[in-house]
């Protein structure tokens, strides 16, 4: 009986040491896989890189402006601006992109700006002559730009990113209409019309926003971009007083800019890959 007592006890400690030195034999679970520049921390695995193409359209407003708006002006005339404006405008686009890695994506966007409605005030001072001016217009656009993106890691589906991208825009100005009137002594109305035109800018624009990635191929977006649009010009003037048709330079929109905001859309071609498999370790 006592031998039999002694081996029981001995298969005991060795049934009871297996579970632990397994443990130990494995290590502690791996920590959760991280995206982005959020990888880099020690206390992430490494996430699974991917890559492919993708598809995305967007619609938005622009929040647009002018620098200033510039015309001939006799030597000595002194001009004030009280306002030049534009309403905001819809905006879509649509484009096709790559993405590098689980932090940089590039895409391509074609993007029609629909007409904003113009609308501004300059007074010119020639001595005692005062010279008032009304305009209105519409402005549109078609901008093509290349953008590349960098997403700053992924918490809850939620990436934040910023952006920058740079092209080409064809910017259009139609039915501009000048009402001005003439203040010496007696007052004279006229009206002056600009033919409608385009002109082709380099342009660029600057990204920040938060994408939500729905399902593994679908993503939304929510962005702000500060675009830059170079300049726009009206055909040639014509200015009507009763009396006199006299051809005129153009007026020339200088330094249009846009802030806007937008919802995009993200279709991804391939699913990505699955997190990897648990480390194993073995002591």
């Amino acid at each position: 009986m006592g031998n039999k007592g002694l081996l029981a006890a001995a298969g005991a400690a060795v049934l009871l040491g297996m579970p632990a030195a397994y443990a130990a034999d494995l290590g502690p679970p791996p920590p959760p896989p991280c995206s982005g520049p959020a990888a880099l921390s020690p206390a992430c695995a490494p996430a699974a890189e991917y890559s492919g193409w993708y598809l995305r359209g967007d619609i938005g407003m622009s929040n647009q402006s002018v620098d200033s708006l510039n015309n001939v002006v006799s030597p000595g005339t002194t001009v004030t601006t009280p306002f030049l404006t534009f309403d905001s405008a819809p905006i879509f686009d649509v484009g096709v992109g790559y993405q590098i890695n689980n932090w940089l994506r590039v895409d391509a966007t074609a993007e029609y700006r629909a007409n904003a409605h113009f609308h501004g005030q300059q007074i010119a001072t020639f001595g005692a002559i005062i010279l008032p001016d009304d305009y209105n217009a519409s402005k549109s656009e078609w901008l093509f730009l290349a953008n590349a993106y960098v997403d700053l890691g992924t918490w809850w589906n939620i990436t934040p990113f910023v952006g920058v991208g740079i092209g080409t825009s064809r910017n259009t100005i139609k039915s501009f209409v000048d009402q001005g009137a003439t203040q010496a002594g007696a007052t004279i109305l006229s009206t002056t019309y600009g033919a409608d035109a385009s002109k082709w800018n380099f342009a660029w624009a600057a990204y920040a926003g938060l994408s939500y990635q729905v399902t593994p191929t679908f993503a939304v977006e929510m962005s702000y971009r500060y675009l830059s649009l170079g300049d726009a010009t009206t055909g040639p003037t014509n200015s009507f007083d009763g009396v006199t048709v006299v051809n005129g330079t153009p007026f020339v929109f200088k330094d249009l800019t846009s802030q806007d905001v937008r919802v995009g859309f993200r279709w991804m071609f391939a699913e990505p890959p699955p997190p990897p498999p648990p480390l194993m370790r073995r002591g």
